[in-house]
């Protein structure tokens, strides 16, 4: 697209123009204005006061070209390389998922029951979102976390780095783990798996489909609980006596989850609603190992 202008006012609403081909009015504005804003420091209120604001050439350039991934159904987050959780902000590229607002409910969750100086491991961990966070709320709680993905460890040390938050990473596959300490034992043990079903797909959008990780989403049809079947069993060797397992889950398969962990030995199973009431976590307890 050809701006002809450098009056970041002018640019600004020729890109959310562009922008309503894929997004409504209301999203494309708010997207632009946090382009804006990331690139030049420039809210939505000051651009009004100041419409007439004039770009370089490298500016308008630095703007085309995130319209352009953009209008590719890229998310606004990996554009920016940021997304906030939890009152953090948090790095992120395509190789994790994009922290989500529900799972900040599953964190609110963890936190009600868990003591100051508990110890809690979160698998699957991505960018560390549920790691941090908890980190952030627990100062003296010993957390650590696990990801398959070399790439995931590295973007969740950045985070953790940049947070100033510390906490343990270890690099393992939850189906068949080999690093972790066969002797560690956890309080808590939280994972947010990959639950998305094939069938789920034709309900997701393009910016999902296209853009994260599916190693962090996908799931088969034929073996939907695959992870909630590993990472149980992996629970029942390593949480403490009265140690808790959180999960978020896929809706449609609440109650099978809530049976899978009853039918291993965990009690006080209790299947939880997200903001907009679909069953999306589950919280249990184990008592021992009989």
């Amino acid at each position: 697209m050809q701006y002809h202008t450098n009056i970041l006012g002018k640019i600004k609403s020729q890109i959310q123009r562009q922008l309503t081909d894929i997004y409504d009015e209301r999203e494309a504005g708010n997207l632009v204005s946090l382009l804006v804003e990331h690139y030049f420091g420039i809210s939505r209120s000051e651009l009004a006061l100041q419409p007439d604001y004039r770009l370089s050439e490298s500016e308008i350039l630095q703007l085309h070209f995130a319209a352009k991934r953009l209008l590719q159904h890229e998310p606004i987050q990996y554009i920016l390389e940021q997304a906030s959780f939890f009152g953090l902000r948090l790095y992120v590229t395509p190789s994790v998922l994009i922290p989500r607002q529900e799972t900040e409910s599953l964190v609110s969750e963890v936190l009600s029951s868990a003591k100051p100086n508990t110890k809690i491991l979160d698998i699957g961990t991505g960018s560390g979102c549920i790691a941090l966070a908890l980190k952030s709320k627990l100062p003296n709680a010993e957390v650590s976390a696990l990801d398959v993905s070399e790439s995931a460890i590295e973007i969740a040390e950045k985070n953790a780095r940049e947070t100033n938050l510390k906490i343990l990473l270890i690099q393992d596959d939850i189906l068949n783990p080999k690093r972790v300490d066969q002797e560690a034992q956890f309080d808590i043990i939280v994972s947010n798996p990959p639950y998305v079903t094939e069938k789920d797909k034709s309900q997701m959008n393009a910016n999902v489909l296209l853009w994260e990780p599916g190693q962090a989403l996908y799931v088969t049809d034929e073996d939907p609980l695959l992870f909630y079947q590993h990472i149980s069993d992996f629970a029942r060797k390593h949480l403490t006596t009265g140690g808790q397992l959180y999960f978020e889950i896929n809706e449609n398969f609440g109650t099978e989850t809530v049976h899978l962990l009853t039918r291993k030995g965990f009690t006080d199973v209790v299947l939880l609603p997200d903001l907009n009431g679909k069953d999306r976590f589950v919280k249990a307890v184990f008592e021992d190992r009989k």
